[in-house]
């Protein structure tokens, strides 16, 4: 069974229902139709009491590219969202229900997810990545947050904390540093590493014998390890850091960054001023 969209794919196989991300002109790069519509086929994987198991990957090069910065600064129209930017208040609205709340939902899945990450996983693709509850990635996979080089306070839900050792996170974030995968395996960031042309096979085979398992005890067990986190103060870091990114936007820094971000004559002109060498 298929479900047509225009940004991903859909589909399902036995109990295990794929999304795939499906923009790989840009990279995978989230906009607002990308992330409408992965929250749309998970309300389909939740609805659907076949599926058992939802595995998230991508189509193209790379898993994703993060944010589509295009869309938020660059030279096309507008949408709704990016509309509201124009003010502090309607750009927490926006971040908060667009990129925080979203990727919470995917957290919250009541039923076992895996993301299958090749290529690039970059800043809010590193942040959609570990929403999921396993990672499966290919040897070609590499992981980085830039984003404090662009003046922002890393993306909108801090993950790195609770992805790798603490020292690391701070490591990670601060030099821009890109991880390959096997050592986000070595770190605990990702379950497992195979060769590129075994990431999908590999993937659903995980699903399947995820799906052995009764829908009800799978819920149950997850949202145990889930609320564990939360007792060790996961959400409510979360909730801090949200915050405090927003506080950062305000800052002289990030607003001069961003007037002088819109100066460039392209996105690739920008990433190229925070790229290393």
């Amino acid at each position: 069974m298929s479900t047509a969209f225009d940004t991903i794919n859909y589909s399902v196989e036995g109990a295990v229902a794929t999304i795939t991300l499906d923009r790989p002109d840009v990279a995978n790069a989230q906009d607002t139709q990308l992330i409408d519509e992965l929250d749309a086929a998970f309300d389909l994987a939740e609805a659907d009491d076949e599926v058992r198991v939802v595995v998230m990957a991508a189509n193209g090069r790379h898993f994703s590219a993060g944010h589509d910065l295009k869309a938020l600064v660059g030279d096309v129209e507008p949408d709704k969202w990016r509309l509201m930017r124009e003010t502090p208040e309607g750009m927490f609205l926006h971040e908060k229900t667009m990129y925080f709340d979203r990727c919470l939902r995917i957290r919250d899945f009541p039923k076992p997810t895996i993301a299958a990450v090749h290529g690039k996983c970059i800043a809010a693709g590193v942040m959609l990545a570990a929403m999921c509850d396993l990672i499966v990635a290919s040897d070609d996979a590499s992981f980085q947050n830039p984003v404090l080089r662009m003046t922002g306070a890393a993306v909108e839900i801090l993950i790195e904390p609770w992805e790798m050792p603490p020292r690391k996170a701070k490591e990670f974030l601060l030099t821009a540093q890109t991880i390959t995968a096997a050592d986000a395996e070595r770190l605990g960031m990702v379950n497992r590493v195979v060769p590129r042309d075994e990431l999908a096979a590999t993937t659903h085979e995980m699903a399947e014998a995820i799906a052995l398992v009764p829908p009800a005890t799978a819920a149950v067990v997850k949202r145990s390890i889930n609320k564990t986190l939360e007792l060790m103060g996961q959400k409510d870091a979360w909730d801090y850091h949200f915050m405090a990114h927003h506080w950062m936007h305000n800052t002289d820094t990030a607003l001069g960054a961003l007037e002088r971000r819109m100066q460039k004559s392209s996105m690739t002109e920008v990433f190229a001023e925070h790229r290393d060498g």
